[in-house]
């Protein structure tokens, strides 16, 4: 079977589209997720996200991790969800409304000569209860609470953006430390779905370093849901303001946690890399 495939990327979180206005569902889009993800076998990626079509949105975001688990959300997936809709003409509307596992999201497109370059996601609010993030801590919300790996300690603040996230701060990011302690903290038992492990370096109260180790991918190059739930840790454990924004391995990120309705927005680039077609064997 031939899998008609764009790649795009949002910050370098990168990921392999398929256009299911255009062709049809994937019957394992689980199994194909991990073929095609593959960067030495496949086409390379931090997962497979289908764009399909919605009774309620202009479009549907379906989104499988690099190991073929299902996720809720992607916000760096989702900005070029919206860039594909615009550009390929699904849709020819600078703010649009896409589906996703964690609801319908608002998007607005900034274009230059009718392309998209740059979008701002409405993520909604965040969830603060312990219980619903979902994690063992039964408080809401969870600030700088200690969780033991691998012989260290980390404070953990954590917060859902519609997929579970934890984030640490550390003196200095490093590859030892993302690459050691992520994958310890991601399956530690205080996670019952697992979670998201965002590494964050202070720069300033307006300005931080992030690296991510994502739930079922390992390290990516950027996670907008991550950047949106780093605004509302800092917020929430008085380290950052309300608007701030974030340095990732793949790019930057303009964040604002909104105190008039709750909200987390996101502001970053969607890239679209090339199209091609890839053998499914």
């Amino acid at each position: 079977m031939k899998l008609n495939f764009t790649k795009m990327h949002g910050a370098g979180n990168d990921y392999v589209y398929v256009d299911c206005f255009q062709y049809p569902m994937l019957d394992h889009p689980s199994d194909v997720a991990v073929l095609v993800s593959d960067r030495h076998k496949g086409i390379g990626g931090d997962g497979l996200i289908l764009i399909a079509p919605s009774d309620v949105a202009d479009a549907r975001m379906e989104m499988y991790n690099a190991d073929g688990s299902r996720a809720e959300m992607c916000g760096n997936g989702i900005r070029c969800v919206a860039k594909y809709v615009f550009d390929h003409k699904i849709k020819n509307d600078s703010h649009l409304k896409i589906e996703t596992d964690n609801g319908v999201l608002e998007l607005e497109l900034t274009t230059v000569d009718d392309k998209v370059t740059h979008v701002k996601v409405d993520l909604g609010e965040p969830i603060l209860n312990g219980t619903k993030i979902p994690t063992t801590f039964d408080m809401n919300p969870v600030v700088d609470q200690m969780i033991m790996a691998g012989g260290r300690e980390f404070l953990a603040t954590c917060v859902s953006m519609g997929n579970p996230h934890c984030v640490v701060y550390v003196d200095q990011l490093s590859d030892e430390l993302v690459h050691t302690y992520g994958p310890m903290l991601e399956n530690d038992s205080h996670f019952p779905n697992r979670v998201n492990i965002e590494f964050i370096e202070i720069v300033s109260d307006e300005l931080v370093k992030q690296r991510t180790w994502e739930r079922g991918s390992g390290e990516t190059q950027a996670c907008g849901t991550g950047a949106g739930a780093v605004c509302v840790a800092g917020v929430l454990s008085g380290r950052t303001k309300r608007n701030v924004n974030i340095q990732l391995l793949g790019g930057d990120l303009e964040l604002e946690w909104r105190e008039s309705d709750n909200h987390v927005y996101k502001k970053g680039p969607a890239v679209e890399v090339f199209n091609g077609v890839f053998e499914l064997k």
